[in-house]
């Protein structure tokens, strides 16, 4: 069964010509005039960050040093801390944990290690995945007529409104 697909109700049409320039007018003014809040925005937002500067990196370097100074107490009496075997520790004020990260596997030169596997028989390793080549589809779509789960769609037209600006040099 096809399903029906609604436009959302305008809440406002242009009844004319004369109605719809004017309307574009106002959205490319509307269309600045938000570009040059958010552009304030973004300003004051840089230069509160800026006047905290010094607070905030001296705040990241005293967290780094509290955290080193934690971790190098607990390393060193992690059997008393974990004696029942446990991962971690309610130190009253908090807790800390060591936690094992699973295996993860890190490449470069992803080509070079490709041949490689290859090269010694290791294709096991290498994935290669079948996918719908979608430009031989659309070059010859009365090939893939009455495929079910194949649609091809055209036509579909897209509006755009593009208000006129000036550059100024």
């Amino acid at each position: 069964m096809a399903k029906k697909h609604k436009a959302p109700a305008a809440s406002y049409v242009c009844q004319d010509k004369d109605q719809t320039m004017a309307a574009i007018r106002i959205l490319g003014d509307t269309q600045r005039e938000l570009t040059r809040i958010e552009t304030e925005l973004n300003d004051e937002i840089a230069a509160i960050t800026d006047s905290r500067k010094t607070q905030i990196e001296a705040l990241k370097t005293r967290i780094d040093s509290l955290v080193t100074g934690i971790q190098t107490w607990c390393e060193a009496n992690r059997a008393e801390l974990c004696k029942d075997g446990g991962k971690t520790a309610n130190l009253i004020t908090g807790e800390v944990s060591w936690r094992q990260r699973p295996p993860s596997v890190g490449v470069r030169s992803v080509d070079k290690v490709l041949e490689t596997l290859r090269n010694l028989g290791l294709s096991r390793f290498i994935r290669t995945k079948d996918e719908l080549n979608k430009e031989a589809v659309l070059a010859d779509p009365k090939a893939v007529q009455g495929i079910a789960g194949i649609t091809i769609n055209s036509g579909i037209e897209d509006f755009a409104v593009v208000p006129f600006e000036q550059e100024v040099a």
